[in-house]
Formats: C-alpha cells, structure tokens, sequence
C-alpha cells in the first residue's frame, strides 16, 4: 500500500499543479482574486429538514373531513368545540371534550414521503410504539402514552396522525379509518 502511494503520489501533485496553471476559464471576481470555473463548484448533499412543527389551534370551526358524530362515537366523550389549524388544505382540526381539554386531535400532512415519515416517526417513534398497518397500505405506530393514545401512518408523501386522551389506539385508529376513507387518501 505504502508503495503504491509512494507511486501515484508524485503524479497527482503534476497533475494538480497543471490543472491549477490555466485548465479552467479563469473569472475575475470583484475583489480581484482569480478563480477557475472548476473551483466554485460545490457539490453537497442536503440532509431532510425533519419534520415540520406540530399544528396548533386558531381558529373555530367544523372540520371538513371528519364529522364530531364520528369522533364522539369512536372516542366515547361528547364534543363541545371543534378548532382547527391554518394548515391548507387540510387543517389539523382539535376536538374538545370541554372549553380547554382536547379529546382528539387530527392531523393531515401532504409533502415528502421523508418527511411524512418524519412525521409519524416524531409522533409514534419506531423504538417505542406497536407497528401500524391500517387501513391497508399505510404504515406508521401506534402508542399508548401518559396522555393517551397516538395513532400514525404514511403513505407515499402523506401522513395522518390521531391523538386521543383515551388509552385506547384502536379509538384512534378508528379515527384514522375515516379520515382517510373521508378524504380519499
């Protein structure tokens, strides 16, 4: 190896120093120092941005693809306000058991595949939740948590993810059903 460096080593440093006396176009820049056109460029490789923040509540409303009947069936508690995000076009919609207790929340992403799985990777991290497969096609976690249930999957660039205060994933999962039969995703 020692001798094979010793070999090609004097011949890159030829090479290196012909090619630094004039083998580019050389560009004058505006602080006069010269640079040829096969120095300024930059190949690097970009690193996913991860996922996005979490939606927050801002406004009230009815949420457009998933009815309160659906959630107060599927959860077991009355919903007594809807907010939603100002996500487009899907919002992420809140349900509310009372004025401040989210009982369910819903969350729609649309964007790319490695996000979405940031996504639902964030919400149910692999290491720790149940694998998820429904409805068919989707892959994701399910969990229980101190505050209740996460249910999420992605599909191709889209994720969906399900929070619930009840210790029930199966709640949320039902949940998840809808949203994706509702939207047609």
């Amino acid at each position: 190896m020692n001798r094979v460096l010793l070999t090609a080593l004097p011949s890159l440093l030829v090479l290196g120093a012909l090619a630094a006396c004039g083998a580019g176009d050389p560009t004058v820049s505006t602080t006069g120092i010269t640079t040829s056109a096969a120095a300024r460029t930059t190949t690097t490789t970009a690193q996913p941005a991860g996922p996005p923040p979490a939606p927050q509540p801002v406004s009230d409303g009815q949420c457009p693809y998933l009815a309160s009947s659906v959630v107060q069936e599927a959860n077991g508690q009355l919903v007594r306000k809807v907010r939603l995000s100002a996500d487009q076009p899907d919002p992420a919609c809140f349900f509310y058991a009372n004025a401040t207790e989210v009982q369910l929340s819903v969350w729609v992403f649309r964007g790319e595949p490695a996000t979405a799985k940031a996504v639902v990777d964030r919400a149910a991290p692999v290491a720790d939740s149940n694998p998820a497969s429904v409805p068919a096609g989707w892959k994701g976690g399910s969990l229980t948590t101190d505050d209740g249930a996460v249910y999420a999957v992605a599909k191709d660039g889209i994720a969906v993810v399900v929070t619930s205060n009840q210790k029930q994933t199966v709640k949320a999962r039902t949940v998840t059903e809808a949203v994706v039969e509702n939207l047609g995703l």
